[in-house]
C-alpha cells in the first residue's frame, strides 16, 4: 500500500477538488444520518396519536433532505471520480515522457507488450484507487461515524452487541487484502505476457503466415489466455469471499440487535420508533462495512499496479544529460573525432559484456565525408550510434568540434545530426508528415524526397503526399522505406548526416542516383556513411575498414585498393557476387 503514497505529487495538483469532494461526502453522510431520526419521530408521534399535519410536515422534510443529500452525492462523485481521471491523464503523460528519456538498453530488457499492459490495465487500476476508492473509503468512515454516534445515543448496550461480531473484521480485511494484492500482481504479469505475445504476432504476421504457424500460435495464445483466465478466477474467488464474510459478520450483529432490541421494546425500555431508527442506523453502518471489502480490493489492486508503474517512473537512463558546454554556431559541417574509442555492451546483472569496439581512432574534418566499411558484425552500427549518444563509450572519447559529446545537452547534440538507422521505422501518418518529421517546412521534406529518389514514387500514388502509411510503413517496400528515412533525415538540413547502411535495400541503379544527389546535398556538411557495400562509400574523403571492432585499414579509395588488403578483398568479393547475379537477373542462367 505504501506505493500509493507516490501518487501524492499528482494528487496535490487537485487539492481543492479533493477537499471539495470530501466535504460533499461529509455533508451527504451527515444529512443522510438525520433521516432515521425523523422517521423515529414520525413513528413515535403516530403512536402518541399525532395529527396528519405533523406527519405530512415530517414527510415533506424528509423529501427535502433527501433531495439535498442527492445533490451532494452527485457532487462528490463528479469531483472525486473526475479528479481520478485528471490524475490518470497526468500520470499517463508523465509515463510517456519518461519512456522517451530511457535508453535502448532499458527497452532491450523490457518487452513492448509489458509496457503496454502497464500503460493500460495498471494505469486504470491506479485511477480506481485514486478516485472511487478514496470516495467510498471516506463515505465508509464518515457514514459509519455518524451512524455509530446516533446508535450510541439511542442505546449504548445495543450498539455494543451489534459491534461484537464485527471485531474480527480488521483481521479478515488484512488477510484477504494481502492475498488480493499478490494475486492481482500475478494477473497483471500474465496480462503483460499475453499482450507481448499478441504484439509480436501482429508485428510479425507475415513471418507467421510464411512459416504456416497460424495454428501453433493460436494454440499458444489459447494456452496463455487460459492461464490468464485461471489467475483471474482465483482473484475473483477472493473478491467473492470478501463481501459475504463482511455481510456475515454484520448479519450476526443485526440478529443480536433484533433479539435483544425486540425484548427491550416489549418491556417498554425502548420505543418502537427508536428501535426502527436503530435498525436503519445499523444498516447505514453495515453497508459501508460491506463496501469496505470492495474498497480494500481497489486499494490493493492500485498498490500492485502502482508498483509496476514505478518500475518505469524510477528507471534511470544510463545516458546522463549534460549542459556543461554548447556548440558554436555554424552554417557548415562539424569536425568529428573518435579518440581511442572502446565499447562493450553490458552483460547480465551489470557484469562486463563482450567488447564490440577496440581502440578506434579516426578524425573527419568539417564538411568532409567519412566512409565506414566492414563485414556484418564488424562494429559499424555501434560506432555510428556513439555519435548521437544512443550509447556511451566505455573507453576513449567521441568529440564534435573538439567537445566531448557527453558534455553537450542531448537535445543540442541530436539537433545537429540527421541519423538514418539500419531499420527504417515510419509512423502511421501521411508520407509528407513522415518526411517532415522534425523539419522546419514541407518544402524541405519534398526537396529531401527528390534527393532520396522518392519524389517520383510518391507522385505515382493516388493521394501522392497525403498517402497514409500503414503501421511501420508496411505498405512501402524495403527500399522505399529506406529512402523515406533518408529523406526525413535530410529534410532537417542538419550539419552532420549519419547513414547506417541506409541503402542496403535499394538496387544498384537507384543507389547510384541517390549517391549523386547526396553528393550535392551534403556539400558543406559532415557525413558518415557506413555500409557493407563499397560502392556506397568509395567517393568518401576518408575510409575506415573495420574488422571485429578494430580499424584494420584506413585511407582513400585508391590507396586502399593499392594496398590489396582487407578493403581490396571486400571489393573483389562484391564484384564477383555481382558478376554471378547479373546473368541470373537477365535470365541467362
Amino acid at each position: 500500500m505504501t506505493s500509493l503514497t507516490r501518487l501524492l505529487p499528482w494528487a496535490r495538483r487537485y487539492t481543492w477538488r479533493f477537499v471539495a469532494g470530501l466535504a460533499c461526502v461529509v455533508i451527504s453522510s451527515a444529512i443522510s444520518s438525520v433521516l432515521p431520526t425523523l422517521l423515529r419521530r414520525a413513528i413515535d408521534e403516530m403512536g402518541a396519536g399525532a395529527g396528519l399535519r405533523e406527519i405530512l410536515w415530517i414527510a415533506a422534510l424528509m423529501i427535502g433532505i433527501t433531495l439535498v443529500m442527492a445533490w451532494f452525492r452527485y457532487q462528490m462523485r463528479e469531483l472525486l471520480n473526475g479528479v481520478s481521471r485528471l490524475i490518470e491523464h497526468d500520470l499517463r503523460v508523465d509515463l510517456f515522457a519518461k519512456l522517451t528519456t530511457l535508453d535502448p538498453a532499458w527497452f532491450g530488457r523490457t518487452r513492448t507488450g509489458e509496457i503496454m499492459a502497464r500503460l493500460t490495465n495498471d494505469l486504470s487500476a491506479v485511477r480506481m484507487a485514486a478516485g472511487p476508492a478514496v470516495m467510498y473509503l471516506a463515505n465508509t468512515i464518515f457514514g459509519g461515524l455518524f451512524a455509530l454516534s446516533f446508535m450510541i445515543a439511542i442505546s449504548p448496550r445495543l450498539t455494543a452487541l451489534a459491534l461484537i461480531p464485527m471485531l474480527p473484521l480488521p483481521l479478515v480485511m488484512w488477510r484477504l487484502g494481502k492475498a488480493i494484492h499478490d494475486r492481482f500482481e500475478r494477473v497483471q504479469a500474465q496480462f503483460g505476457d499475453l499482450t507481448t505475445m499478441v504484439q509480436e504476432n501482429l508485428a510479425g504476421v507475415r513471418v507467421v503466415r510464411a512459416y504456416r504457424q497460424e495454428h501453433a500460435e493460436g494454440e499458444r495464445f489459447g494456452a496463455m489466455s487460459a492461464e490468464s483466465m485461471e489467475r483471474n478466477i482465483k482473484l475473483v474467488r477472493l473478491n467473492g469471499l470478501m463481501n459475504p464474510s463482511f455481510t456475515l459478520l454484520a448479519g450476526l450483529g443485526a440478529a443480536a440487535v433484533l433479539g435483544i432490541g425486540g425484548t427491550m421494546v416489549i418491556r417498554g425500555a425502548l420505543s418502537v420508533g427508536a428501535f426502527v431508527a436503530f435498525g436503519l442506523y445499523l444498516a447505514n453502518l453495515t453497508w459501508p462495512l460491506i463496501a469496505l471489502g470492495w474498497v480494500t480490493s481497489l486499494f490493493q489492486r492500485g498498490a500492485a499496479s502502482m508498483t509496476r508503474l514505478l518500475d518505469i517512473l524510477d528507471a534511470e537512463p544510463s545516458l546522463r544529460d549534460s549542459a556543461a558546454q554548447t556548440l558554436p554556431a555554424t552554417t557548415g559541417g562539424r569536425t568529428i573525432t573518435f579518440e581511442h574509442v572502446q565499447f562493450a555492451y553490458p552483460g547480465r546483472d551489470g557484469a562486463a559484456g563482450r567488447d564490440v569496439l577496440h581502440d578506434v581512432s579516426v578524425t573527419i574534418g568539417a564538411g568532409q565525408t567519412l566512409g565506414v566499411v566492414g563485414a556484418t558484425g564488424s562494429g559499424k552500427t555501434t560506432l555510428l550510434e556513439l555519435l548521437p549518444r544512443l550509447a556511451d563509450v566505455t573507453g576513449g572519447r567521441v568529440l564534435i568540434d573538439g567537445i566531448d559529446v557527453r558534455d553537450l545537452r542531448l537535445d543540442d547534440l541530436r539537433r545537429e545530426i540527421g541519423f538514418v538507422p539500419q531499420e527504417s521505422l515510419l509512423f502511421s501518418e501521411t508520407i509528407l508528415a513522415n518526411l517532415a518529421y522534425g523539419a522546419t517546412s514541407d518544402d524541405d521534406a519534398q526537396w529531401a524526397a527528390g534527393i532520396a529518389q522518392l519524389r517520383d514514387t510518391v507522385l505515382e500514388f493516388p493521394q501522392q503526399w497525403a498517402t497514409m502509411l500503414g503501421e511501420r510503413g508496411v505498405n512501402l517496400s524495403g527500399g522505399q522505406k529506406q529512402r523515406a528515412a533518408m529523406a526525413r533525415a535530410l529534410a532537417r538540413r542538419p550539419s552532420v548526416v549519419v547513414l547506417d547502411d541506409a541503402l542496403s535495400a535499394v538496387d544498384t541503379h537507384t543507389e547510384a542516383a541517390i549517391l549523386r544527389g547526396l553528393k550535392e546535398a551534403l556539400a558543406g556538411r559532415t557525413a558518415i556513411i557506413a555500409s557493407h557495400r563499397i560502392t556506397a562509400i568509395r567517393d568518401a574523403d576518408w575510409i575506415v575498414v573495420l574488422d571485429d571492432g578494430r580499424v584494420v585499414e584506413q585511407g582513400r579509395h585508391e590507396a586502399l585498393l593499392a594496398a590489396r588488403g582487407k578493403y581490396w578483398k571486400l571489393l573483389r568479393r562484391q564484384q564477383m557476387e555481382e558478376e554471378i547475379d547479373e546473368p541470373v537477373a537477365s535470365g541467362a542462367v
